[in-house]
């Protein structure tokens, strides 16, 4: 063999520069880069030069420091691929993708190594579809990829969208030969079960000849996210028949499946199952168990194991928080976070987004100011969960300008951030800003969810908007969330608050599922439209359907027996609650049988059970009595109720001192009537503005009592007082104390002729067919004279009217209401 005079200078110098090594005492020796050479001197084409700048460059990442060692690489004369792939590797372990690829697009000469390297930057990140490109790229480069790149680019795969491309590089894997690598084929199942392919994955599985512990983690966290616990299961059974040894993988697999099927004992024996292996010191499964227990509502548990925990980190907490925000111990929460504050865990880490979370839900705007001031210290605003949390605290707290500035700021608006506002601005009132968001939604095309849809059709229902809520009903069956037992529930609410049973029934005759929540749904359609007989036959078809009643259930019937003076339905229902269903009777449900007896004059029978409950008597219970003292006139227990009510530091709401003024006007003294005045004026309670509103051919007109605005008017009032002459004539007399003003009884009358109900019916009737049915709403108590009002127009116009007020729905219909006068 000839060697040239170069390569056997090279050797004389190896060899001269090894020797020292092979007689140096001191296990540390110092390296000395003029003397040291590469180990892999021939590839770099025996350029002493370069090998000793490699063995620098090396020594500068080895310990960290990339600035020193790019340096290093820049001033180098001669580069070789080895070098040039740890420093792209360096600048891919730091997250600088974009300087590793403007490194990588330098190069000339590429290996495998490279490419995989790249393609590895990318699947961190979870960006598959970029990983998937190079690797195309890399194809057509015509570099052979090997069974390291394979496992590195599916490694990304995260989304149904990578689906496709995880089938083509499946085709790509078994062309090349690679599909007998048991590492490539777990990555394959893997893969496909990360894009939902489950068949795929299973019928890799089968064919394989070889499987391990991989195999089955996989397949098993693949069943487990796709909701089919059971599935998940078997196979850790099967896994452990055949001997595998499972992984703190395999645990938290199959304890997220068992939180699936709610299985408290087989979770505890795959606890037990953890403590034998010796996992149990494992933070990672120690995580899964606390998940486990607190989605399965045992905190005892879940604290108890927690505190013997021999190892936590910041996801450990974070579940413990959840846990507590979930079961509303908000204290127990702050204090654990307090305590995560002094930790050395990573800031960034910290459950910002439950803790906003909790102050959305308890509308704490101090404390969610101060969780946002520390994502700013921590930069955790920028994450997209702490962003959205913060979207919806906000706009929660009822501060939509700050809601809507970082709104405006996000980098992605997915589902959860638009659906956060909606939801605020319903839950606030604002139901014309909550639709016009909705709008906006839809023009941005991103699509609603399960949450948007309940939130839009409560502003329907609220607006009686039944137009509106029937262009919601298609795109609801379109996406799918029909099937939704939720979604079916909210559509049958939306159309029962408009005032159309048969809709209402309809969709529940529909729904391909239902459970208690569709079946209280319906219960509670029947009480608000006052039909006491369907309210109750719906919730005996319910238990008869196998179906356990909740409070919720008995709320409704209770509300039901009280619209329509049942008081002996009443104790039967409130005692079967008690005693048969062993449910504790809540605030509402007392403040519901109180109600009942009031409204039926039943007064020492109502201060009685007052006396039985295990709390105090709220502005609710005390506004019912109030009401029902001035139906029956029974104004010394109404003075009672009413000093109650003035006497609460909170209360704001005008309907008391309203029902009191009446109660005064009624006997006639006006002197009490102005004492009660200005005590709201005093207080700052301001009496709402009494408004109704109808909806004709899709728009909604909104009137109030002596509205002069609408561009119609002057039809409007005409048709009032033609049906003024015709109700005289079948005997209607108005009913002047409803007017709380000491005037004569001549305008007294005027002035209820133009009340806003009678102006909303007044305009249908000009603007509809004769025979239409009317709908109208009322945000407060329609009166006494408006009621009797209504009952002669419907005979005389020969049409059925509902009025749907603040309390209930009145259908009137041939000189009657559905009420049968008790409301």
């Amino acid at each position: 063999m000839c060697f040239s005079h170069r390569t056997t200078n090279a050797f004389q110098k190896l060899a001269t520069t090894l020797r020292p090594f092979q007689i140096q005492s001191s296990p540390k020796a110092i390296l000395n880069y003029d003397s040291l050479v590469d180990a892999r001197l021939v590839k770099t084409g025996f350029d002493p030069n370069t090998s000793r700048s490699n063995f620098k460059v090396m020594d500068f990442l080895r310990r960290g420091d990339l600035s020193h060692a790019r340096n290093l690489f820049d001033q180098m004369p001669h580069k070789n691929a080895i070098t040039t792939n740890l420093i792209i590797s360096s600048y891919v372990k730091q997250g600088d993708i974009y300087t590793a690829r403007k490194l990588f697009d330098t190069m000339l000469q590429r290996t495998a190594v490279t490419w995989t390297i790249l393609i590895g930057g990318y699947s961190q990140r979870n960006e598959f579809s970029e990983g998937f490109k190079l690797f195309a790229e890399m194809q057509r480069s015509g570099t052979r990829p090997d069974y390291v790149t394979f496992v590195t680019l599916l490694s990304g795969c995260a989304e149904l969208n990578d689906a496709n491309e995880v089938v083509q590089v499946h085709a790509c894997i078994v062309k090349l030969g690679c599909d007998s690598v048991l590492m490539v084929r777990n990555s394959l199942i893997d893969s496909y079960c990360k894009t939902h392919y489950l068949d795929l994955a299973r019928r890799m599985f089968e064919e394989m000849p070889k499987r391990d512990s991989v195999t089955f983690n996989a397949l098993i966290t693949g069943y487990s996210k796709d909701g089919l616990s059971e599935e998940a299961i078997q196979f850790f059974l099967e896994m452990q028949n055949l001997g595998y040894k499972p992984s703190d993988f395999t645990f938290a697999a199959v304890l997220c499946a068992v939180i699936g099927l709610d299985d408290l004992k087989f979770g505890q024996q795959v606890h037990g199952c953890v403590v034998k292996t010796n996992f149990v010191w494992n933070v990672f499964v120690g995580n899964a168990l606390l998940d486990f227990y607190s989605k399965l509502d045992c905190p005892i548990e879940a604290r108890k194991l927690f505190d013997e925990m021999p190892k936590l980190d910041s996801v450990s907490y974070n579940i413990m928080i959840t846990g507590h925000v979930w079961n509303g111990q908000f204290k127990e929460c702050l204090d654990l976070f307090r305590l995560l504050q002094f930790s050395k865990f990573d800031r960034r880490q910290f459950p910002f987004a439950t803790m906003l979370s909790m102050a959305a839900v308890t509308s704490n705007l101090e404390m969610g100011k101060q969780i946002h001031s520390q994502t700013i210290m921590t930069t955790a605003d920028s994450e997209i969960s702490v962003a959205n949390a913060l979207v919806d605290m906000y706009a929660k707290c009822n501060r939509f300008k700050e809601a809507k500035a970082i709104f405006s700021d996000l980098s992605y608006r997915s589902q959860i951030p638009w659906t956060a506002l909606i939801s605020a601005y319903v839950q606030n009132g604002l139901h014309e800003e909550g639709l016009e968001m909705f709008n906006d939604m839809r023009r941005a095309n991103v699509s609603a969810d399960q949450a948007t849809f309940a939130s839009i059709l409560r502003a329907t229902a609220n607006l009686a908007s039944l137009s509106l809520g029937r262009q919601l009903h298609s795109p609801l069956l379109k996406s799918g969330f029909m099937s939704n037992v939720f979604s079916g529930s909210a559509l049958l609410d939306m159309y029962a608050k408009c005032g159309s049973m048969k809709d209402a029934l309809q969709t529940f005759q529909e729904m391909p599922k239902r459970n208690l929540v569709s079946w209280n749904a319906l219960i509670s359609a029947y009480a608000q439209n006052g039909d006491g007989k369907g309210t109750f036959k719906t919730f005996e078809q319910m238990v008869q359907s196998g179906f356990v009643p909740d409070s919720v259930s008995f709320l409704s019937v209770l509300t039901a027996c009280s619209h329509c003076g049942l008081v002996e339905e009443g104790f039967k229902y409130f005692d079967s609650m008690t005693c048969l269903y062993k449910l504790v009777p809540k605030r509402e449900h007392y403040a519901s049988m109180i109600d009942v007896l009031c409204r039926s004059g039943r007064f020492d029978e109502a201060e009685k059970l007052m006396a039985q409950m295990p709390f105090e008597p709220d502005e609710i219970i005390w506004s019912s009595i109030l009401n029902a003292c001035r139906i029956h006139k029974n104004q010394e227990l109404a003075t009672k109720a009413a000093n109650q009510l003035f006497n609460m530091v909170e209360l704001r709401d005008a309907a008391p001192y309203v029902s009191m003024s009446n109660i005064y006007a009624a006997a006639g003294k006006w002197d009490s009537v102005g004492k009660v005045k200005k005590a709201m004026r005093e207080r700052g309670v301001r009496k709402i503005t009494a408004h109704s509103w109808v909806e004709i051919k899709h728009k909604i007109h909104v009137f109030t009592a002596n509205d002069k605005s609408h561009p119609q008017m002057g039809e409007i009032r005409g048709k009032i007082d033609v049906l003024a002459n015709q109700m005289g004539k079948e005997g209607y007399k108005p009913d002047t104390s409803c007017t709380l003003q000491n005037e004569e009884e001549e305008i007294k009358a005027e002035s209820l002729k133009y009340h806003s109900e009678r102006l909303a019916i007044a305009y249908a009737l000009i603007s509809t067919p004769v025979g239409t049915p009317i709908v109208v709403m009322k945000n407060l108590r329609a009166c006494t004279d408006c009621h009797t009002a209504i009952k002669f127009i419907s005979k005389i116009v020969e049409r059925e009217i509902t009025v749907r007020d603040s309390s209930r729905f009145h259908r009137f219909r041939d000189g009657f209401c559905s009420c049968g006068d008790y409301w």
